[in-house]
């Protein structure tokens, strides 16, 4: 990761490159979850526990929609909160735990689990990670007001993420070479590395990193239905949250569907822990590259042209067959190396995003954002998970049968490529024009300045 921009006019104190590795710690672990609802919970509930991939994907997508009702709450208690520790710090350490115990439940679950057993806890895996990790982003979000460093943050972050990943996709690649192959071995392990991972991490981070007061400005200061109200007024929060949907929806389609076609369609199931580490490579590869082009044309065309990368790469995919494991592995890796860039150059912006919230009411109201973002967030995994599942089968794809016939592999392979390449774009039209750049947040930053100083 390049160093922090010490140019950056509206960075008032630049924060060291020590201080933005501690903040970043947790996501070593934290960023695995992301991976195992997608890349292995369908498949291993479909697949080994026999129940129907519909059922599945209708579950997962229950869980993350019950997060509606919970994550507001969170994110404005959070806002409110006041304790000699902070605002944010108190809420990591008590997700932990939950992180913790729902994770084993739902990764090592019972023999005779059923549809409401994958249901219960995932939701509650999902509520934990809320209590987690929205604090964590908004915590993120306010430790600069520099719009090239917020950026700087989020890619220490998501690159510390990536590598996390990394070393979990190593670990279960390093399992099938050793012959231990099958998806409850590789579900327990999900569930022991972070187990035993994510409580040190987060001690020291806790420990070690800074938490901001809240900002505080003087005159009018909207509360109430007004300053609700605001958050549907403020058009840029508008364009980032469908966008983060649409983005999240297609990235979970491929996500969902990765295992099935390595199985059922090239039929090397083996190499799916190799392809995916290959593909978070090339993502933590390609970070400073897409940083340097945020720099260069602003974050907002940068998410929008990484975004158009994946789609460009998953049109091919319907022309993969059986054995195509060079050419199929080719595309993942290519499709793959915007992925941390879409999700830093992403968090980068809603923190913008909130400061044109924070002149408008006159309150810092990160945790609410971030809130409403993993709303967006969340219902994109229960889309793409839905869709990802949900329309192979009504071609009549099903995991569990003996043979499949061209039809439902041909439209399975459809389903991966070509429709996220359409979701991805339908998104360009809302950030390439979008209305917070760089100019207009250092206005926005002299503004804060201006009315907290008066």
């Amino acid at each position: 990761m390049t160093s922090p921009d010490r140019t950056d006019p509206a960075a008032a104190e630049p924060l060291s490159r020590r201080t933005m590795m501690l903040y970043a710690l947790p996501h070593l672990t934290d960023a695995v979850m992301t991976l195992p609802m997608a890349l292995f919970i369908p498949a291993f509930y479909a697949g080994e526990m026999g129940l129907p991939l519909a059922g599945v994907g209708a579950m997962i997508s229950v869980s993350r929609i019950f997060d509606v009702l919970t994550d507001p709450v969170i994110g404005t208690i959070s806002d409110r909160w006041h304790s000699r520790w902070g605002r944010r710090k108190p809420w990591l350490a008590v997700g932990t735990p939950v992180i913790m115990i729902a994770t084993w439940m739902l990764f090592v679950p019972l023999q005779n689990a059923s549809l409401l057993y994958l249901m219960v806890w995932a939701s509650l895996l999902s509520i934990g990670y809320s209590i987690f990790d929205l604090p964590y982003k908004a915590w993120g979000a306010e430790l600069s007001t520099g719009y090239r460093e917020r950026s700087r943050i989020a890619a220490w972050r998501e690159g510390f993420g990536a590598t996390g990943q990394c070393l979990f996709l190593a670990v279960l690649a390093a399992m099938g070479l050793a012959g231990h192959q099958g998806g409850s071995g590789e579900m327990r392990a999900i569930a022991l590395m972070v187990i035993l991972s994510l409580p040190p991490l987060v001690a020291v981070t806790l420990w070690r990193v800074p938490e901001p007061p809240s900002e505080k400005l003087t005159g009018e200061i909207l509360i109430g239905w007004p300053a609700l109200l605001s958050v549907c007024k403020n058009r840029a929060f508008l364009r980032t949250a469908i966008a983060i949907v649409l983005f999240g929806a297609g990235l979970m389609i491929q996500a969902s569907l990765h295992k099935l076609v390595l199985k059922h369609v090239i039929g090397r199931p083996e190499l799916f822990a190799p392809l995916i580490l290959g593909e978070t490579v090339a993502s933590l590869a390609a970070m400073p590259l897409w940083l340097r082009l945020s720099d260069r044309i602003g974050k907002h065309r940068a998410v929008t042209l990484a975004a158009l990368w994946v789609g460009l790469w998953s049109l091919p995919f319907p022309w993969v067959g059986a054995g195509d494991i060079a050419f199929y592995g080719t595309l993942i890796m290519l499709r793959g190396s915007s992925f941390a860039a879409i999700f830093f150059l992403s968090n980068s912006i809603a923190a913008d995003v909130i400061d044109q919230d924070t002149l408008d009411t006159g309150k810092q109201r990160t945790g609410l954002f971030f809130a409403l973002w993993g709303m967006a967030i969340k219902l994109a995994v229960a889309l793409g998970v839905m869709m990802g599942t949900g329309f192979p089968a009504l071609f009549g794809f099903t995991p569990n049968a003996a043979s499949h016939s061209p039809a439902s592999i041909s439209a399975l392979m459809h389903i991966y490529g070509w429709l996220p390449a359409l979701i991805m774009l339908l998104a360009f039209p809302l950030l390439w024009n979008f209305p917070i750049d760089e100019v207009r947040h250092r206005e926005l930053r002299a503004q804060i300045e201006a009315r907290r100083n008066s």
